[in-house]
């Protein structure tokens, strides 16, 4: 009767032990709220800080990253007014971190900053530093570059040019310049005189095609990465041009690519079928895994 007795009480004390178990499991499942990081540093810089956005239930065995690049021709622009690009990322990716992130801006007047490469530099820096914390930030460090106008040009070129070890899966440049030796820049002599303030020319080997070496036109090689397109027909600041020839160039690589064409100038590729194109693309090259 004694043993009876014990071996009820045993299995009673391990139907508790278990239950206390499985409850502070799922406790620790449901820790793992939302959370926003705002002006995290990631340079010395004032300017080098990003934003990031952690979805629920996320873990670094999928939760990938998309990092969003602003635009301001290189020398203006703030992360700050991202807003409404950052609320659809997180509406249509919402197991996905979502980054938008500011880079040192170039001054093309006295004390001259240049902007490359220092520019496609700190997309690296803003990758390794939250790759560093992808334990506190319970991420998988695999991530998409989408920019719009300046910041395409810094996302295709870091993963074009600087991604060694392959952390980018896709990128998305909305309408950035992809070949700074277009006839369209070349002819504006305010253009010419802009670029020899932008670039380092220290920073590259002698004899270096400066245009060349700093237009993501020239950079495609089998190891880009998949890449969307979006350019509008009357842009004039980017010419479509810019988008088809880099399509073609991805295409000759067999790189696997898509070119969308919108009516309107450089500001208006906003629409539905942008949405649904962008979030598709996102969708199949860097998918969240279950």
């Amino acid at each position: 009767m004694k043993k009876q007795y014990l071996l009820i009480s045993l299995s009673f004390l391990l139907i508790v032990i278990a239950f206390i178990y499985i409850s502070d499991c799922n406790q620790n499942v449901d820790l793992i709220k939302p959370s926003v990081f705002i002006n995290v540093s990631y340079g010395k810089d004032p300017l080098q800080k990003y934003d990031i956005y952690l979805p629920e239930n996320r873990s670094s065995e999928k939760t990938k990253v998309i990092v969003f690049i602003h635009g301001g021709g290189w020398t203006n622009g703030d992360k700050d007014n991202t807003d409404k690009m950052v609320l659809f990322l997180r509406k249509q990716h919402p197991n996905h971190a979502i980054v938008s992130t500011n880079y040192r801006l170039a001054n093309p007047n006295s004390p001259i900053k240049p902007a490359f490469p220092n520019q496609f530099l700190d997309i690296g820096f803003v990758i390794d530093h939250i790759e560093s914390q992808k334990e506190v930030y319970q991420i998988l460090p695999e991530f998409g570059l989408i920019g719009s106008s300046a910041g395409s040009h810094l996302a295709l070129m870091y993963d074009y040019v600087y991604d060694t070890g392959n952390r980018v899966k896709m990128v998305c440049s909305i309408v950035g310049p992809t070949d700074l030796t277009d006839s369209r820049y070349e002819d504006n002599p305010k253009f010419n005189l802009y670029s020899k303030t932008l670039i380092d020319y220290n920073k590259y080997p002698k004899n270096t095609n400066h245009l060349e070496a700093v237009s993501p036109l020239f950079q495609v090689s089998p190891t880009s990465s998949p890449t969307i397109l979006f350019y509008g027909k009357q842009d004039d600041i980017v010419p479509l041009s810019n988008g088809k020839k880099l399509s073609n160039a991805l295409t000759s690589a067999s790189v696997n690519n898509k070119f969308i064409v919108f009516d309107g100038g450089h500001g208006d590729y906003w629409s539905d079928n942008f949405k649904n194109q962008l979030t598709e693309f996102v969708k199949i090259y860097l998918p969240i895994l279950k």
